[in-house]
Parts: C-alpha cells; sequence; structure tokens
C-alpha cells in the first residue's frame, strides 16, 4: 500500500478592500446579480461573475423552478453564457457570492459538484486557469484554479482513457 497526501492551496482576504482592484469589481458584480437571483423555492439567492480574457464582466444568478431539477446555479448560467457568447475567449476568472434571508453568506459559498465539472470543462477548453473568488461575509478564498476545488476530476483526456 502507498499513502499520499493532497494539499490544496488558496489565499484567503478579510474583505474586498483587500482584494486587487479587478477582483472586487468582480465580487461586487455577484453580489449585485445575487440580488436579482429567481429564488422563491429556497432563498438561497447566489450571483456569479466572471471576467474573461478580453477584460469583459459578464453576471449570472440562479434561477430556480417548482420541479427543482430544471432550475440552474449562477455558475452554469454565466458560463454557458459566456461560452454561446464569446466563443473564442477564455475565463480569466469567476466570483460567486450567495444570499439568504438574514444577508449575506457567513463563509465562502463553494460551487456544486455539476459547476464544478462545467468550470473543469471550461478550463480544458481553453487551456486557461480560471481563478475561484468564493466570497463570503467573514473572508474570502481565492483558488488557482479549479483543480483545487475538484481534485482527481474526470477530464476530457479521461474519455481516451
Amino acid at each position: 500500500m502507498i499513502s499520499r497526501e493532497l494539499r490544496i492551496q488558496y489565499s484567503e482576504y478579510t474583505g474586498t478592500e483587500a482584494l486587487p482592484e479587478p477582483w472586487a469589481r468582480l465580487v461586487e458584480a455577484a453580489r449585485k446579480a445575487a440580488d436579482q437571483a429567481y429564488s422563491p423555492y429556497s432563498g438561497f439567492r447566489v450571483g456569479a461573475a466572471v471576467l474573461l480574457a478580453d477584460g469583459t464582466v459578464l453576471t449570472g444568478n440562479n434561477q430556480e423552478n417548482a420541479a427543482y431539477p430544471s432550475g440552474l446555479c449562477a455558475e452554469r448560467t454565466v458560463l454557458f453564457y459566456a461560452n454561446a457568447n464569446f466563443p473564442g475567449v477564455p475565463v480569466e476568472a469567476m466570483a460567486i457570492t450567495a444570499a439568504n434571508a438574514r444577508g449575506q453568506v457567513n463563509e465562502p459559498v463553494k460551487p456544486c459538484g455539476a459547476c464544478r465539472q462545467v468550470l473543469l470543462e471550461t478550463e480544458a477548453r481553453y487551456s486557461h486557469p480560471i481563478r475561484m473568488i468564493l466570497d463570503g461575509k467573514k473572508r474570502i478564498q481565492v483558488f488557482n484554479g479549479i483543480d483545487d476545488l475538484l481534485p482527481f476530476s474526470f477530464k476530457p483526456a479521461s474519455l481516451k482513457g
């Protein structure tokens, strides 16, 4: 038997004022998008903002449906829009935030498994890591790419065996 250790690296910030300016703007865009989320069932509003390599900022938010599987997360909403409308432009960074009836959530919000897989595919599509900025009231966590959030992932190369 061989025992191995997995290490994940990320940076932590106390608030948007501590972030580099482009990331702070991205978090603010995600917060505004969360305010516009359609979440009448869960009351959990999620906003995501992406910074494209050409400087374009796009936003998305969660869209719920009474038939829960028919809704879509904020992360996939904005990534699918970006990939459909800016097909040759890599995503540089994504900020994600969430709020509930009491306001912004305390801890940095994390993307679900399906969103992590779509993020991984987007990175693979452009051979370019996506900086992940996960926003919470108590702190903001920044990861250099999706591999730190989805280790041992199923990548496009996995299909080739």
